[in-house]
């Protein structure tokens, strides 16, 4: 999908995975991932590709940062440092410091007011996912918040966005970067939802059957968290894969 750039917009996410061979079994079988190693130079970084197009990371999890394996959105920046400077000026956490990644570009990740962490990308060689919103790539980004205004002020302002309030209303508060068509990213407030789950990053990969999927995930050692359902978005399923980390997808509703 060819479309112009906004600043702040997602462009890249990663698997932190433990069991490397597993995660590309499971995600190659259920999408039909391919997969190739960028060496020892970059820690056996894996990039996924669908049809030739990069789509996904994953690094591997040794355990030395004592995290659990989970998936990860990185927003884009043009000064990962400067970003990183605005995120602290704003009431966010600086987990990791600007790094050069080679000649592919810098990264780093902060903590938002809510607690939610979130990647930061100045893009070198390596832009991010290419063709997003198209079959087999990640399509719809947001951040689940317990601290919906403030958040929506540090996304903002750290990130640039240009926001759009969809709905205001005491049962659903939502903004997008971005309006309508041409959104890119949400921001919820799941206050009364995230119990003593936190807040979070999650994203959803643009399937063409929502209820295939799920049934090959379960067949291919996943587990279903929420079962398929139609919303006004598409018909959306909430998954985990053989390790328990969760991910979401997106597909056509299906025909009355």
């Amino acid at each position: 999908m060819s479309r112009s750039k906004v600043p702040g917009e997602p462009c890249w996410v990663e698997l932190f995975a433990t069991d490397v061979d597993d995660a590309v079994r499971f995600y190659g079988g259920l999408f039909g991932w391919t997969h190739e190693d960028a060496g020892e130079e970059y820690g056996g970084y894996v990039t996924f590709r669908r049809e030739g197009r990069r789509v996904a990371g994953l690094m591997r999890n040794d355990g030395t940062q004592h995290t659990p394996d989970n998936w990860g959105v990185y927003l884009e920046t043009d000064d990962a440092a400067a970003t990183v400077a605005m995120a602290e000026a704003h009431s966010g956490q600086v987990v990791v410091e600007p790094i050069q990644v080679g000649p592919l570009g810098h990264m780093a990740f902060v903590r938002d007011p809510g607690g939610a962490m979130v990647g930061v990308w100045q893009p070198g060689e390596m832009a991010g996912i290419e063709d997003v919103g198209e079959v087999g790539a990640p399509g719809w980004f947001e951040v689940l918040t317990g601290d919906y205004d403030t958040v929506v002020a540090f996304y903002e302002n750290v990130f640039g966005w240009v926001t759009d309030t969809m709905s205001d209303t005491a049962d659903f508060r939502y903004t997008t970067l971005g309006k309508d068509d041409d959104a890119r990213a949400g921001i919820q407030d799941a206050a009364s939802v995230l119990g003593d789950q936190g807040s979070a990053w999650q994203f959803y990969v643009i399937v063409d059957d929502t209820d295939a999927v799920v049934a090959r995930a379960d067949e291919l050692g996943g587990a279903v968290v929420t079962a398929a359902e139609d919303s006004p978005y598409g018909r959306l399923a909430e998954l985990a894969d053989p390790a328990g980390v969760r991910f979401h997808v997106m597909g056509p509703v299906e025909a009355a």
